[in-house]
């Protein structure tokens, strides 16, 4: 019998899947490697089960600028049940503490105030930061509780949208940086609020600048023929990254892995996006007027 490996395909560039509820992040990569029938895939950022939403899938040589996908800013829209805890704080949890909900809009709005901007955040242990090697969901599903240290981050929006007192549902639509996890600030909200909180809906909107409206969920994918056309370039991961074009003797040079001298100046190191006659060939960094290679493309 054939190696079905052997047959599949060198694809190149970025799919926003819009992955649905109830399977893992994993899963779904599969999924869609299988549907394009590609040798090499990777997602940037996992979504729980429970959540649905953009899942950028990296094929090629896009995966090697995936980790950039994975350091950008994120947006939710949350739906949370106040009055319930979990001891996942979301619906795929058990119910650990109940209490009567005695607020109103104004007092959710007024403690909304303590999760915008800088703060610091305590992981949950229904995550897959790893202790010794293993994730922590791994010893929270042995009832092994591991000290966590708070990590920075940043809520540049918090938005109130809705507050149905009829169900004790209340929604947000949360704009955040890498490491935030959501149902840790619906948790610390509810406990804050002092009648608990857990996250029934999670969908994530936007990874970095990526539209919404180019996402294809995977019953609509298993329908499209021409696949291929939905794959955004293997340079968008950079896409908020400024560029840099050179001619062909600095881009040979840069392939090679050296370091080149440029006309620009700019005095901050940073990231840029690397182009040789308007050809993509990679990531790098530059300080002065100095350009040196992070992560190339290969361009054989």
């Amino acid at each position: 019998m054939k190696n079905i490996k052997n047959t599949r395909r060198d694809l190149h560039g970025v799919l926003l899947l819009d992955k649905s509820q109830g399977m893992t992040s994993n899963d779904a990569l599969q999924k869609v490697k299988r549907l394009l029938n590609a040798k090499k895939a990777g997602h940037t950022g996992a979504l729980d089960p429970l959540a649905t939403g953009m899942l950028p899938i990296c094929f090629g040589e896009a995966t090697k600028f995936s980790q950039y996908l994975l350091d950008s800013d994120k947006r939710y829209k949350v739906i949370a049940k106040l009055g319930e805890r979990t001891d996942t704080s979301d619906a795929d949890g058990q119910i650990i503490c109940t209490k009567p909900v005695l607020i109103d809009q104004a007092q959710i709005e007024q403690a909304l105030t303590h999760f915008r901007g800088d703060i610091l955040q305590v992981p949950t242990m229904f995550s897959a930061l790893k202790y010794q090697g293993k994730p922590l969901y791994e010893y929270a599903r042995q009832g092994i509780v591991i000290e966590r240290e708070a990590r920075p981050i940043t809520i540049y929006e918090n938005q109130f949208i809705e507050f149905d007192a009829t169900t004790n549902q209340l929604t947000l639509e949360i704009h955040c940086s890498k490491g935030t996890y959501i149902r840790t600030i619906i948790d610390d909200l509810g406990e804050l609020l002092g009648c608990g909180a857990h996250v029934i809906y999670l969908r994530r909107l936007q990874v970095s600048n990526y539209p919404l409206d180019k996402m294809v969920t995977l019953e609509a994918l298993e329908n499209i023929v021409d696949k291929d056309q939905l794959l955004l370039p293997v340079d968008s991961p950079l896409q908020d990254r400024p560029k840099i074009t050179l001619n062909a003797a600095q881009g040979s040079d840069i392939l090679l892995g050296r370091t080149i001298i440029i006309d620009n100046n700019t005095p901050v190191e940073t990231l840029v996006r690397i182009y040789q006659d308007n050809h993509f060939i990679g990531a790098g960094i530059w300080q002065f007027n100095k350009l040196s290679p992070k992560r190339l493309i290969s361009t054989s």
